[in-house]
């Protein structure tokens, strides 16, 4: 079995404040630990007041100070709304922190919506500097700074791993270039999973670090105890994400959702969750046994799709009985 990861995107629920979102992503690593899941990711949004991941390296942080081995990372961090040199200083600290246990996933877009990007103070036109970005970056990790008289302290010599994210040819062509694992975001974004997998393992250049290329492909879960519970958590989910979505924010009535539920924007938030595995234990392992074998993926990052903490719970420790991980509870 490949491992599996978990992405967490620090929901707030409705009547919420942020603080009980962290104190829900402290508990999921401490039980996923656990279990034995290989990593937890947190991606850097910002302006979405459902999701408090907006600052990666600060969550890492706490979560790290919470638990004692499972590894820890950003999946990822906006490299357009950062100066390398700062990436380098947070990452290199947290390596510091938890030596061993710290990954950076590095994707170029703005994670936001151009207003946003505009509070950011930072240009649209960042993007177009990332690969030169993420060069500059392994520099400062590597001890190998390309700008003379600058070092990342701390963060110089601590070579925290890099991943590339991405959701289309670009990631793809860049990772293999760079020689650097590749984490495709299927769970949100399908369309050109299978085109840049096949690129990026034609193109890969091997590093030192890396001789072979290294795949991670994200799909949603939703697992219970029972078909009917799961598909019936998986609309609850879909509902919620049309609501985020196409309703861009605004409040609307249970009836103007349904109608949203049906017309264009809903059906699109819906073929965004294409690759989704929805049922009891046999049900989820087969649906993500054949989802590997067809991408050839060496680690499967999982998007657990429940409609409360608790059922992600539930279907966290369903998945991990489902693959046999170290930490699983022997199949009933």
């Amino acid at each position: 079995m490949i491992p599996l990861s978990l992405i967490d995107f620090a929901l707030v629920y409705d009547g919420e404040r942020p603080r009980d979102s962290f104190a829900r992503s402290v508990h999921l690593a401490q039980r996923a630990e656990q279990l034995g899941y290989e990593r937890i990711w947190y991606a850097e949004h910002h302006n979405m007041p459902r999701i408090a991941s907006s600052s990666p390296a600060v969550l890492i942080a706490h979560v790290g100070a919470h638990t004692s081995t499972i590894k820890l990372g950003a999946g990822g961090v906006m490299l357009p709304n950062h100066a390398p040199l700062v990436i380098a200083e947070q990452f290199g600290a947290l390596e510091e922190m938890y030596p061993g246990r710290i990954g950076l996933g590095l994707g170029r877009a703005p994670g936001t919506d151009q207003r946003t990007v505009q509070a950011l103070r930072r240009s649209p036109r960042s993007a177009e500097r990332f690969p030169e970005d993420v060069a500059e970056l392994q520099g400062y990790l590597s001890g190998a700074s390309r700008i003379p008289g600058v070092q990342a302290v701390p963060g110089s010599g601590t070579e925290v791993p890099l991943y590339i994210l991405g959701s289309s040819l670009f990631g793809a062509q860049l990772a293999a270039q760079l020689g650097l694992p590749y984490a495709f975001a299927s769970h949100f974004a399908p369309q050109h999973l299978d085109e840049a997998i096949a690129v990026y393992r034609e193109r890969y250049q091997p590093s030192p670090q890396h001789p072979e290329p290294y795949v991670i492909a994200a799909v949603n879960v939703t697992a219970a105890d029972t078909t009917d519970r799961a598909h019936e958590d998986f609309a609850q989910v879909r509902r919620s994400r049309v609501r985020s979505l196409a309703a861009r924010g605004r409040e609307i009535s249970d009836e103007q959702l349904d109608e949203l539920m049906g017309s264009y924007a809903g059906q699109q938030v819906s073929t965004m969750m294409r690759y989704t595995a929805i049922g009891t234990a046999d049900k989820v392992h087969s649906y993500l046994t054949d989802f590997q074998e067809r991408t050839g993926a060496n680690e499967l990052m999982i998007s657990l799709q429940s409609p409360s903490h608790e059922a992600m719970l539930n279907a966290m420790e369903i998945l991990s009985t489902a693959w046999q991980l170290p930490g699983a509870a022997p199949a009933r």
